[in-house]
Parts: structure tokens; sequence; C-alpha cells
């Protein structure tokens, strides 16, 4: 059964894609993206970032990549792999520069373990993910039209 309080529906422009969030190997990151959620901070942000083979990246307020909420994350990074439908925190050159912005893989992307905080995993929607225009930038991206958790969409 589903864990109502770690569980993360993102409402995109190609459907619904679901996120079973891993408190117990990055609860720093998994607490302040409730925050985010909670605040509506996702709501209508775009995919600004979205290489085919890899990942789609979200998460920027300006849609460019260059901004975030203002409060950086330490890294938590992990031993889980990166692998398609992991879920994991976009970051600049230094390791606790993690602020909003993640990423979702399409494919193994091994080469990111332990280097890269993840923090969730896609459980259901990954082929909504895989519909998600590529670009980098992104023409006329998709984006996050709502992101709630499942424990306060009762």
């Amino acid at each position: 059964m589903a864990d109502n309080d770690n569980t993360l529906i993102l409402e995109t422009t190609q459907g619904e894609v679901t996120i079973e969030m891993r408190p117990d190997l990055a609860p720093g990151h998994v607490a302040r993206i409730k925050e985010l959620v909670r605040e509506g901070f996702y709501d209508g942000i775009v995919f600004h970032r979205v290489i085919d083979g890899f990942m789609a990246q979200t998460g920027c307020p300006h849609g460019t990549g260059t901004g975030g909420s203002g409060q950086k994350l330490k890294a938590e990074f992990n031993a889980e792999p990166h692998v398609r439908g992991t879920v994991s925190m976009a970051r600049a050159a230094n390791p606790d520069s993690g602020d909003s912005q993640f990423f979702i893989c399409f494919d193994d992307a091994r080469f990111l373990d332990k280097q890269y905080t993840v923090w969730g995993k896609v459980t259901s929607g990954m082929e909504n993910v895989d519909k998600i225009k590529r670009g980098e930038p992104v023409q006329n991206p998709d984006k996050i039209v709502k992101a709630r958790m499942a424990a306060d969409a009762a």
C-alpha cells in the first residue's frame, strides 16, 4: 500500500506521474520538496532541460535552469542507482547546491550514482514522462500543471 505522506503526484501536460518519495534515503530533500509542493511552488513550472535517453529536468521558476527557491540543501548522496524512473536532485558544481530543481531518468544513468541525491522513484505514469518534449532549451515545453501530496488530495 502506498504511503500517502510520501507520495507525490505531478499533474503534467502529458498526464499524471506518481512518485514514491524516499525519506529513508534523503530526509532533508524530501522534507523540502514537500514544503515546496504545499506552497504551490511547482505549479506551472516547465520541464526546461529534456535530453532523450537521459532525463527530464524541472523545478526552475524562470524556466531556464538558472533559478530555484533560494534555499540550498546539503547533499544527501546515497547508493540508490540512477535507473529508469529514478528521481534525483539537480545541482551545480558544488555538491551542496541542490535547491528546487530535480530530474527524472528516462534510462539508466549510473555515471551519476553517489554524486546526486536520489530522493524518489516513479511508481506510475512513466509513459507520461516518456512523452515530455525534448530540448535544451525545450521549445513550447511541457510543464507541471499541479503538484500535490497524495495525503493532501483527499
